[in-house]
């Protein structure tokens, strides 16, 4: 795959992945701003790759704190609790499968998102 086919596949996945957390900080913190869904997905994706690198290889203590990352990254960026911190993950989730499900079907892309854990 070409270096411009890469830049490709990941801002769409950006986008998607803000997609995801637009979809659920309008749900659950009555934000309308995507353009800040966006920049908390690329925040969230380089928390979770570093925290992931540093410590996801210790059994449960690295999947835990790497999560626990990310939701601080979603809580800090909508001034939210932990809970609604966790809805908003959990619908960007949910709203992000669906996105690519439609996305691959109509081989546009490949099923991932950044921004968005476990898609």
């Amino acid at each position: 795959m070409a270096l411009s086919d890469n830049v490709v596949v990941f801002v769409v996945s950006l986008l998607v992945g803000g997609i995801g957390i637009h979809v659920g900080a309008s749900l659950l913190a009555s934000s309308r701003d995507y353009s800040h869904a966006v920049v908390t997905a690329a925040l969230g994706a380089l928390v979770w790759g570093v925290v992931g690198w540093l410590v996801g290889g210790i059994p449960v203590v690295g999947p835990v704190a790497t999560l626990l990352s990310y939701l601080l990254v979603v809580r800090s960026r909508y001034r939210v609790g932990w809970t609604t911190a966790a809805g908003i993950s959990l619908v960007a989730w949910v709203a992000s499968v669906v996105v690519l499900s439609v996305l691959a079907a109509a081989n546009v892309t490949s099923p991932s998102a950044v921004g968005v854990p476990f898609v």
